[in-house]
């Protein structure tokens, strides 16, 4: 008599990766409202009076109070005790709502209200915070500015909440299979909201001829939105599959502060934590400052007639579309015949992206060809973890690529100064092995973790790389703006006396200084990496071994 094995939802391979799909999409829209202000820098300073201070005080009040407040461990121990499902749905909720006051802070609705008086006579002294000097306000920044930050810091609650769930997710649904394919082919997927952020934020502030900042949040708004929507549909999918496997969506076990400290007791969680931190500090601020740092360093001919109009807009997101559909399938193509064919399609494509990049001549779109490497190879350094594991060895690998990237946006690409076609190539170039870089530490990075710490803390454990992480996140979009603004001190004077315009102020910036910042950032995670291989090999950690056994 033979028994009868029931199959459950995770056995089925198309809802295993419905269900990672779901979670990407979540993640793609709220990478996009993430960087939502970054491409349009120059606009917030002529149109809202944001200096560099003042922007990199906004953008780094996102991780203020998973930082200080210590929210992203109490995310963690919500993971923990309520399970992927709710604590996905309360991400995607909070995520919203601090996207909708930072919509209100940017719009004409602010602009004159009392709120914005307000503001302007408040919060310019935090007790305690400012004598640490980590105020997320300071006096004489834009009544604006605070409000967005404000609402910032709430959408960074949720988006940090929403990136420790879906790893912890993606854990739950693909635990003994691919995990580090899965993973990365959601980090593939949810990095188009780089390139999606890139082209379309300045596509609707500059909206038919007329500018407004508010459009953009206004889009990113309505993202935000369908995120929530993901997690919802998740929130079913994962009920069903809890109701066949009988597991429970909370620990057995109830919370212990003792599970903190088996955590942090790991000689590897700390090197992975501390590479963590100083190789996303040298990629996550950059993308913030990565548009400006291109109109200040490139000689751009802005294109005209066509090439200035919003249909060719449509035109290259369709391109890009293309280059990352057809690299991403390319991974799961079986005939060689099939995969050559996609990659072929997509390196066309990739030309006729950037073609299009350099005739409408805007460093947005330029920009925006960052995760289309990563899309390609996400996916493909997740599967050779899976199966070949050399995870610490990517580590170290991504972070020097990171340091040859940042030396030649600081020396290389500035001496093609009034060069169009030359330090177009140069970015071009620079830009995609930047994307590579991206997809080598985190493809190894986060499916690295399980084998640090127990399941069960497993989510805690994501928290607290995620919290050590935020402290860099908040810590250098301030200093990238403080530096700017410290060694372009010509800028500020001239425009207080009159003889420069806001607007030719805000791509007139010398990144050396903080591009040399980042590089340093670089070398210290290579020097960690190296660290960690020794420490894997000595402690037998695991992480040069392949997930899949």
């Amino acid at each position: 008599m033979t028994q009868t094995i029931q199959k459950t939802l995770r056995d089925n391979p198309a809802m295993r990766w419905t269900a990672l799909l779901l979670l990407a999409l979540a993640m793609f829209c709220a990478y996009i409202f993430m960087d939502i202000l970054s491409p349009i820098k120059d606009l917030m300073m002529s149109q809202r009076g944001w200096d560099s201070t003042a922007f990199g005080t906004m953008q780094g009040a996102e991780t203020f109070l998973n930082v200080f407040i210590f929210f992203l461990i109490f995310a963690g121990i919500i993971l923990d005790k309520m399970g992927v499902r709710f604590t996905a749905v309360l991400s995607g909720a909070v995520m919203l709502v601090g996207g909708i006051i930072k919509y209100f802070a940017v719009s004409d609705l602010f602009i004159g209200s009392g709120l914005e008086t307000w503001f302007t006579n408040n919060l310019n002294y935090i007790p305690g915070f400012d004598e640490l000097g980590v105020s997320p306000f300071y006096e004489g920044m834009p009544a604006s500015a605070k409000v967005a930050a404000i609402g910032f810091m709430i959408f960074g609650c949720g988006a940090e909440m929403a990136g420790i769930t879906v790893s912890r997710g993606i854990v739950k649904w693909f635990k003994g299979r691919d995990t580090a394919l899965a993973m990365g082919s959601e980090m593939a997927l949810a990095r188009l909201g780089v390139a999606t952020c890139m082209i379309f934020s300045p596509f609707f502030a500059k909206y038919g001829g007329s500018i407004d900042v508010s459009r953009s949040v206004a889009f990113g708004v309505v993202l935000l939105c369908i995120a929530l929507i993901m997690f919802i549909v998740y929130f079913a999918m994962d009920r069903k599959l809890d109701s066949q496997t009988h597991e429970a969506e909370d620990v057995d076990e109830p919370f212990k502060v003792s599970d903190i400290a088996k955590i942090l007791s790991s000689r590897g969680f700390w090197l992975v934590s501390l590479l963590c931190v100083l190789y996303y500090s040298a990629i996550f601020p950059f993308q913030k400052y990565a548009v400006n740092m291109l109109q200040c360093n490139l000689t751009l001919e802005k294109g005209t007639g066509f090439w200035a109009g919003e249909l060719v807009t449509i035109i290259q997101y369709v391109l890009m579309l293309i280059v990352a559909v057809c690299s991403f399938s390319s991974n799961f193509s079986s005939g060689k015949v099939r995969k050559n064919v996609l990659m072929a399609l997509a390196v066309v494509f990739l030309i006729g992206y950037c073609y299009l990049g350099y005739c409408r001549g805007t460093a947005e779109t330029i920009f925006a060809v960052f995760p289309l490497l990563a899309v390609a190879i996400t996916p493909i350094l997740g599967k050779y973890v899976d199966h070949k594991g050399k995870a610490a060895t990517m580590l170290v690998f991504g972070s020097l690529l990171l340091i040859i990237c940042h030396l030649t946006f600081a020396f290389v690409l500035p001496m093609f100064k009034g060069n169009t076609v030359g330090g177009v190539i140069v970015a071009y170039m620079t830009i995609l092995v930047l994307g590579a870089s991206f997809s080598l530490v985190p493809a190894a990075l986060w499916p690295s973790v399980p084998k640090l710490v127990d399941e069960k803390i497993i989510g805690s454990a994501y928290a607290l790389i995620f919290w050590i992480q935020n402290i860099g996140l908040w810590l250098f979009p301030l200093l990238i703006g403080k530096v700017l603004d410290g060694t372009n001190p010509d800028i500020a004077a001239a425009v207080g006396n009159g003889t420069m315009t806001q607007e030719v102020a805000a791509v007139s910036y010398d990144y050396t200084w903080p591009l040399i910042m980042l590089a340093g950032l670089g070398v210290a995670a290579l020097l960690i990496g190296l660290v960690l291989k020794v420490v894997d090999k000595k402690e037998n950690i695991g992480l040069e071994l392949p997930n899949i056994k």
